[in-house]
């Protein structure tokens, strides 16, 4: 997945070849912003002008901008696999929180 950050913001970016474009749209947030470009500069300056607008209207409309994650995660997972991850971060000597972190840390790096 090719990606873009600015401000704290990523955006997931596509080649569109029918149109010969690229598109991005941002991640982590209910909102849908997508931008577009013909070059990686025009695209790179749409993406930051999508997001600095998008904190703009925010303002102007008295909202706090959402941030891409708060840092709180919630997952439902079937009983055996939570069974299974506790034993796992037992195993460790570590909280089943600092286990979760490592193996998702792990994950997301691992593209």
């Amino acid at each position: 997945m090719n990606t873009m950050t600015y401000k704290g913001y990523t955006a997931r970016v596509e080649y569109d070849e029918r149109d010969n474009i690229f598109v991005g749209r941002i991640l982590g947030i209910r909102s849908i912003i997508s931008f577009q470009g013909e070059t990686v500069g025009e695209l790179r300056a749409e993406f930051e002008l999508a997001v600095r607008d998008y904190l703009a209207d925010c303002k102007d409309q008295g909202i706090h901008p959402e941030k891409p994650a708060s840092g709180k995660l919630l997952l439902r997972v079937p009983p055996e696999v939570h069974g299974r991850a506790l034993v796992a971060a037992q195993a460790a000597g570590k909280s089943l929180n600092q286990w979760a972190t490592e193996v998702l840390e792990h994950a997301v790096h691992s593209d």
